[in-house]
């Protein structure tokens, strides 16, 4: 069932790939592919054989300072708390929490019994040395900013962890759901990044940056064993390749990999491989730096809102794959999500350009092949402005430097975000003010104000309606475009089942593979 991975193979079926997509693209029908994978029984003992992007050398499995290894950390490490499908914080090592009256202290009952992969006990000490290591600035960890409100940490017993806050937070456990907060055993900071132990599902049987692995089924989980007996990672930089080595049957699973329009169907089309779509798993955006001379004015900001209708942007440059975003950041599937009604008046972006003396703006909107949907977003969008007046040239700048020389530089482009980040971490890492995730460095400080009430608001109805009033700011006042959210197209093998995934976590225990027919 497991055949070896030949890179001639590779780079042999590029050309032809290549160019059974750009037949397909031409003159197709929308696209339809299943609304998600196969489910049923899988074979026992099976390893699957997963291609994802190929990482700098520097990739680490030390989940604090990660930016890459996502199949990694979610095969081998827990968190106290998780996020669920619909946004929810559930449990994970934690059975239960509560909080004081004022939401300043927080405490975490864990599971009794939890074993790291090397045997050690999981106890409180675990969890306060892991965020203890995410806080340490010496760590670099994105996550430090959110959780910069802990301040201090009690290990009250062997299962008791408790968290002070400097200011109230009522979405508190929420925070702890971040890929980066993994918990890791206590003093193993030092190693964490080459040994991989955690209590997940699996354990780390070998890892290489930007090369190869292996996990194992940790036979000892707390939620019961895995259905695979092991998963093979294959770092494969080119998407074309990750495709080509799917379509040979080579790999099972093409992770971190959201297919065009064009290659998904190819993908569908072939024998013994297929498409799962994962709704809304991709949030996309056209952020306006609004420190630029064109977009720090608001009515500027507010006319290229008014020119443009994302109903369009989804049918044209996703084929109808997704949801329109109407430029509120949050996904329509989480349990905080407003509707925000938005205007699409070209006429009246034209009137306000001309109010401004913008009447003639031109400007570049940068796009790239870092992720294969955002040459047609920049594409979509700029032909729909035109009418309002508005003349963006598209550029084109290479996949390694588009996130270390144009995001947060270049007045405009596309970008995207995973879903999946629950509601007060989403709101006030990408749009509060100073944020170093603020990919617009859009300030508003009613919208700043507004988030720390909801934070001190214990109230869920009140507190949710916070989130909700945060939602319409951004909508008439922020920079950053939402035009849409896409659904992932995930290239898998017929024989895999049980695919299912969120956030950046596939389901590790009921995944599994079928007897090839």
């Amino acid at each position: 069932m497991t055949h070896p991975i030949d890179r001639r193979i590779f780079l042999a079926g590029l050309v032809g790939g290549a160019a059974t997509v750009g037949l397909a693209a031409c003159g197709a029908p929308p696209l339809t592919v299943p609304e998600r994978a196969a489910t049923g029984a899988a074979v026992p003992g099976a390893t699957m054989r997963i291609a994802r992007p190929a990482a700098s050398a520097a990739e680490t499995l030390d989940p604090a300072s990660a930016l890459s290894a996502y199949e990694y950390l979610g095969a081998i490490y827990n968190r106290v708390v998780r996020l669920d499908r619909n946004g929810e914080t559930v449990p994970d090592l934690a059975t239960e929490w509560s909080s004081n009256a004022d939401a300043t202290t927080w405490t975490f009952q864990l599971r009794p019994g939890v074993r790291f992969h090397d045997g050690r006990p999981l106890t409180a000490r675990d969890v306060r040395y892991t965020f203890g290591h995410i806080l340490d600035p010496d760590t670099g960890s994105p996550q430090a900013g959110p959780l910069a409100l802990v301040d201090s940490m009690d290990a009250v017993d062997a299962t008791t962890i408790r968290f002070n806050l400097s200011t109230p937070n009522a979405e508190f456990p929420s925070l702890l759901t971040a890929y980066q907060c993994y918990v890791i055993p206590e003093d193993s900071a030092g190693e964490i990044g080459r040994t991989g132990i955690g209590t997940g599902p699996f354990v780390l049987e070998s890892y290489e940056p930007a090369g190869a692995g292996k996990v194992r089924a940790n036979e000892d989980y707390f939620d019961g064993r895995p259905v695979l007996d092991a998963i093979e990672f294959f770092s494969i930089q080119d998407t074309s390749a990750r495709v080509n080595a799917l379509l040979a049957r080579q790999v099972d699973l093409l992770s971190q990999t959201n297919l065009d329009n064009a290659t998904a169907r190819v993908v569908a089309g072939s024998p013994g491989t297929t498409v799962a779509r994962v709704e809304n798993a991709q949030w996309y955006t056209i952020p306006m730096l609004a420190t630029s001379e064109e977009f720090s004015d608001p009515k500027m900001r507010e006319a290229m809102k008014l020119a443009y209708d994302p109903r369009r942007v989804l049918a044209t440059a996703l084929q109808g794959t997704g949801t329109p975003g109407w430029d509120n950041p949050v996904p329509p599937q989480m349990a905080a999500f407003t509707e925000v009604e938005r205007e699409y008046d070209p006429d009246k972006a034209r009137a306000l350009l001309k109010e401004i003396g913008r009447e003639d703006f031109r400007t570049k909107i940068y796009t790239s092949a870092y992720e294969p949907n955002f040459t047609a977003i920049a594409t979509s969008f700029a032909h729909q402005v035109r009418e309002a007046g508005i003349r963006l040239d598209i550029t084109n700048v290479s996949a390694d430097s588009y996130y270390t020389q144009i995001w947060m530089a270049q007045p405009l482009m596309v970008s995207y975000w995973f879903t999946g980040r629950p509601i007060d971490q989403l709101l006030n890492q990408v749009f509060r003010t100073g944020s170093s995730y603020n990919e617009s460095a859009w300030s508003n400080p009613q919208f700043d104000d507004l988030l720390d009430a909801a934070r001190a608001d214990t109230n869920d109805a009140t507190r949710l309606a916070k989130y909700q009033d945060a939602q319409r700011l951004i909508v008439a006042d922020g920079a950053d475009l939402t035009p849409v959210f896409g659904d992932r197209l995930v290239g898998l093998s017929t024989n895999v089942v049980n695919y299912d995934e969120y956030g950046f976590e596939f389901d590790y225990l009921n995944i599994g593979l079928r007897e090839e027919r």
